[in-house]
């Protein structure tokens, strides 16, 4: 079900509108550029929602990066630990925090 609401704010960032819940029905347009209509932005919701799934995987990532791959980053650099201890650990978080399918 597309969230109107992403859509909107994703994609028409700069225009004026309002919405009621996720009804397309209830969208009201105060910019002078032309309302979308809901095919549009119906249309418009897949690449939207994979682009915050991708954003999230990113987010979740770089937290798990810090927490348990920069440590050994430092490390090597020290030349306390390896390189490719660094590398499994960065692949690691990869692995647990795949990017989405593309639609």
């Amino acid at each position: 079900m597309t969230d109107y609401a992403q859509v909107l704010t994703s994609r028409y960032a700069g225009d004026q509108w309002s919405l009621d819940g996720n009804d397309y029905a209830t969208l009201n347009w105060f910019s002078s550029t032309t309302k979308p209509t809901q095919t549009e932005l119906d249309a418009q919701w897949p690449a939207v929602n994979y682009n915050n799934q991708v954003a999230q995987v990113e987010s979740t990532r770089r937290t798990q990066y810090e927490a348990q791959s920069d440590g050994i980053y430092f490390e090597w650099q020290r030349g306390t630990n390896t390189q490719a201890a660094w590398e499994a650990a960065v692949q690691a978080v990869k692995d647990a925090n795949p990017y989405p399918p593309t639609p």
